[in-house]
């Protein structure tokens, strides 16, 4: 499956493995064998001798089945996923719970451990970070322990921002908090009940407009270096500039939903659940780090 998700498109992402029963794995009778003339080749349960009528040839003693018997028989769900270990929802979420956990956890370290201010160990935990999850991106194999190892460092950088934010102006943490889960909800519902719709022309444009984005905050950066100040991060530009940036942590977390949506439709393997739950966690984190700004500026912090 290609994915227009950063994290799931290269690839290697949510692919099913050979072997798994019904993808690739068809035998072609031989001939003269026993099933050649089978319409099922090799299908154990194609000889069936039931298959006639459902009442024929019943071994003695056993009533024949009803019409209620039959249909419960016929909801009733496949062993397949339970034997080739097939990535369900269940998964997604046990491995998204287990990653976020683990960023909570690192920021709880840095929140109780670090000075208010501490921008050293900040921004030396955040481009740790930063590479590991660059190494997670790139990397074909899915690699829980790297996954945990950034959502622990990035755990750790957010905790010691938000406690230096949080020291100028008190509560900005739990509104952060907040704000995030509401967006991630409000996403999440709306694409459940078909209000956004993941199409190809919702994908070019929402991605072009990151593009631009992330091209017009690396100006900024530059510029910034040389004393200039473009107003991104301050005045009614700045709240504009955090509105689009939460906006575009939405639109990467509806591709998110898709992205795991397919998966499971197409039968992707268990472990790539943490693929999934990466790319969940780097769109939180995206969204929390744009709504700590945005709070910041209307709260009268430039």
């Amino acid at each position: 499956m290609r994915s227009s998700n950063p994290v799931f498109s290269r690839e290697g992402s949510f692919t099913r493995e050979s072997g798994y029963a019904g993808f690739g794995t068809t035998q072609t009778p031989s001939a003269g064998g026993p099933s050649a003339t089978n319409p099922y080749g090799n299908n154990p349960y194609g000889n069936n001798p039931y298959a006639g009528s459902p009442y024929a040839q019943q071994p003695q003693g056993q009533a024949p089945l009803t019409d209620d018997q039959l249909v419960e028989m016929y909801r009733a769900p496949s062993a397949g996923p339970l034997a080739t270990g097939r990535m369900t929802i269940d998964d997604v979420v046990a491995r998204t719970a287990m990653t976020l956990l683990t960023l909570v956890a690192g920021g709880g370290l840095a929140w109780f451990l670090l000075p208010d201010r501490n921008y050293g160990l900040a921004i030396g935990a955040g481009l740790v970070a930063f590479v590991v999850g660059m190494v997670v991106s790139f990397k074909r194999s899915v690699s829980p322990p790297l996954i945990l190892t950034y959502a622990a460092l990035e755990g750790f950088a957010l905790g010691a921002i938000t406690k230096m934010l949080n020291a100028a102006l008190p509560g900005i943490a739990i509104q952060a908090v907040l704000g995030t889960a509401a967006v991630f909800a409000a996403m999440l519902i709306a694409y459940k009940t078909g209000r956004i719709r993941v199409t190809p022309r919702y994908t070019r444009i929402g991605i072009a407009i990151a593009m631009g984005f992330v091209l017009l905050l690396m100006i900024n950066m530059v510029a910034s270096l040389f004393g200039a100040d473009m107003g991104l991060r301050s005045g009614p530009l700045g709240i504009v500039v955090g509105l689009i940036g939460i906006a575009l942590g939405a639109f990467f977390l509806s591709l998110d939903f898709a992205a795991i949506e397919e998966a499971i439709a197409q039968g992707a393997p268990q472990k790539e659940s943490w693929r999934a739950a990466f790319g969940l966690t780097l769109s939180l984190v995206w969204i929390y780090i744009e709504m700590l700004r945005l709070i910041a500026i209307l709260r009268g912090d430039d």
